[in-house]
């Protein structure tokens, strides 16, 4: 079964569910309509599980060039200090939900993964990279830093000194060393394909 709005394509399987990123211009930008859709829907796929070891699988990917750039940069441009706020509040809270969602939750990742995409892949529980998987959070090289939690989330997961480089110097990361770093756990032609198989891996075996 399927259900689809301007920001994502929500795909619902016995095993699983796959939410697809998705926008006009196969960016996926993360836009304070696009944040708060996925937020309201973080709700619903909450009230239907139960615990976090035991809740449906989900999978949150993108296109084949695009897992999701971020924030829209004109967007914010034009907020006021208190609509930023709240964006950044929002954007925290779509974090947190997905942090928190029952069930094991997985990022299948191709092409690029920058600023506000890359705070969500970091939210998941698992992330599955392409070859063409680039990673990045480019705030600096514009005088912004990413509030939604990614600069707590890259340091623990990377150590202190790899994640200055990718905020300070605006360093981005291939799939090699993103696989070399530990930001990925794997490098597979199709993550889709490859994290349904993670999944079907860890479902219990019925005799």
């Amino acid at each position: 079964m399927q259900s689809v709005t301007e920001h994502f394509l929500l795909e619902t399987r016995d095993d699983c569910s796959i939410i697809h990123l998705i926008s006009a211009d196969r960016i996926n930008r993360l836009t304070l309509a696009g944040v708060q859709s996925l937020s309201v829907l973080m709700e619903e796929l909450a009230e239907a599980r139960t615990t976090k070891t035991n809740g449906k699988p989900l999978i949150i990917t993108g296109n084949d060039e695009h897992f999701s750039v971020g924030a829209d940069l004109s967007e914010i441009a034009a907020l006021s200090s208190a609509e930023a706020l709240e964006f950044a509040r929002s954007g925290q809270r779509l974090i947190r939900q997905i942090d928190e969602l029952p069930g094991q939750v997985y990022a299948a990742i191709s092409g690029y993964c920058i600023g506000g995409g890359l705070d969500l892949a970091l939210a998941c529980d698992f992330r599955v990279c392409a070859a063409n998987a680039i990673f990045g959070h480019r705030g600096a090289a514009l005088g912004l830093i990413t509030g939604w939690g990614g600069t707590q989330r890259l340091g623990a997961l990377l150590g202190r000194g790899r994640a200055l480089q990718m905020f300070a110097a605006a360093e981005k990361l291939g799939a090699a060393e993103a696989l070399d770093a530990g930001l990925v756990s794997e490098i597979a032609a199709n993550p889709v394909a490859r994290c349904m198989e993670l999944i079907a891996e860890k479902q219990p075996h019925v005799p």
